[in-house]
């Protein structure tokens, strides 16, 4: 099983940063890689249980990710992949978002365990780690920088 972890420094307060994430079905809202979200079954977005399917940008593909957990106290949310383009099974990763006071900045935690189903497991743990999170942890920045 591998296990993808990525943190980031969010320039805004966790509040802020968790306002905008915390909707399961935002993700075109701030991650640049998706094109359009939608819940199924027309089901609440915050609701645990829900499936968001959404379109990528650079190739058009779908991807159907369930909202395992949602926790508003831990500003965190746990979600699975049920299906994707990308050679993963079992997948589940798990967002925070932790104040940093001195700064009223954010400690942001995006990790994953998966098995890696083709191709080398090296090449979808760095992809899923420098572009899905890293490239996320980015665009919330600079997202956030503008409000």
């Amino acid at each position: 099983m591998i296990k993808v972890y990525r943190s980031a420094i969010i320039h805004a307060s966790a509040d802020k940063v968790w306002g905008l994430v915390r909707n399961f079905n935002d993700l075109p809202k701030w991650h640049p890689a998706i094109a359009s979200s939608e819940i199924e079954q027309n089901l609440p977005p915050d609701s645990v249980g829900c499936v968001r399917r959404f379109q990528l940008v650079d190739d058009g593909g779908m991807i159907r990710e369930q909202l395992l957990a949602l926790a508003d106290d831990t500003r965190s949310f746990t979600y699975s992949i049920l299906e994707s383009p990308m050679p993963v099974d079992n997948y589940v990763a798990k967002m925070s978002f932790t104040p940093i006071t001195a700064g009223n900045e954010t400690f942001a935690e995006w990790t994953a365990e998966f098995d890696v189903t083709s191709g080398p497991p090296e090449d979808t743990e760095q992809h899923i780690g420098d572009n899905v999170f890293a490239g996320g942890f980015e665009a919330l920045n600079a997202k956030l920088a503008n409000r």
